[in-house]
């Protein structure tokens, strides 16, 4: 009985500890495979390709994917731009943010994403639309 509770205790810390979202992503791989599915595409969808017509799609792409992880709780520091001041005066409009949006899932799920990582990874950067979309 007391080897089996001891057995209990030492195991109990790796049981209950939780994956984290950047874990259920896949990791920086998996999220840099996304990442450029969804520079793919900005590129080429007519809703909001203009805003990345003089983008460096490189940089952007690993800035983007420096930022997910961030988000999705890698351990490791972010060094990125100010949202606010990195898109102030492009014009963003809602629509755009929701376009980008949907590339992003389509990404996400040409990538293999579980849909519940990509739920929780959208639920993360939703409330970001206040710091990038224009308001009148």
């Amino acid at each position: 009985m007391r080897a089996a509770l001891l057995l209990l205790l030492l195991a109990a810390p790796a049981a209950l500890r939780a994956q984290t979202l950047f874990d259920d992503l896949g990791g920086r791989d998996t999220i840099a495979s996304f990442t450029a599915g969804l520079v793919g595409r900005l590129r080429t969808d007519p809703r909001i390709s203009h805003f990345f017509a003089e983008s460096d799609m490189d940089r952007l792409h690993d800035r983007l994917t420096d930022f997910f992880c961030h988000v999705a709780g890698e351990k490791k520091p972010y060094r990125g731009a100010n949202l606010y001041y990195a898109h102030k005066g492009l014009g963003i409009r809602e629509a755009d943010f929701n376009a980008l949006t949907e590339d992003l899932e389509e990404a996400m799920d040409e990538a293999g994403v579980p849909y519940s990582a990509q739920t929780r990874l959208l639920a993360e950067l939703a409330p970001l639309e206040r710091e990038i979309v224009e308001r009148d």
